[in-house]
């Protein structure tokens, strides 16, 4: 049964990073494609990394202690993954903008708008 719900996380993991990747190939420009990527990426990623915390923690209670650190790794990196993944892909948007490359087929663009860019 843990098996299942193991394999559950892992698969729907690896098909929104696969989305992510779709994403990353198919918009048109930088905004949209960090959009896909960082969205699915993230939440992909997530998936996956409870797929490896179920794992280990399962383990751990019924192998051995040494699942446990595999546990506690892979929520560290969860951790890790939450926090830098969007504020990379926003780090990257404004960088894009400050350097003149505009939105595509923005309808708004209020960065454009406000003239001084800096903070």
């Amino acid at each position: 049964m843990i098996d299942t719900v193991i394999y559950i996380f892992l698969a729907v993991g690896v098909f929104f990073n696969g989305l992510g990747s779709f994403g990353l190939i198919r918009f048109p420009d930088v905004y949209t494609r960090l959009h896909a990527s960082t969205k699915c990426t993230t939440f992909g990623s997530i998936f996956t990394s409870l797929g490896v915390i179920t794992y280990g923690v399962y383990h751990w209670h019924v192998d051995s202690a040494s699942y446990g650190v595999l546990a506690i790794h892979a929520f560290i990196a969860l951790l890790a993954l939450v926090i830098t993944n969007p504020t990379g892909a926003h780090a990257i948007a404004r960088a894009a903008h400050r350097s003149g490359v505009y939105p595509k087929r923005a309808v708004v663009d209020k960065l454009k708008e406000k003239g001084d860019l800096s903070d």
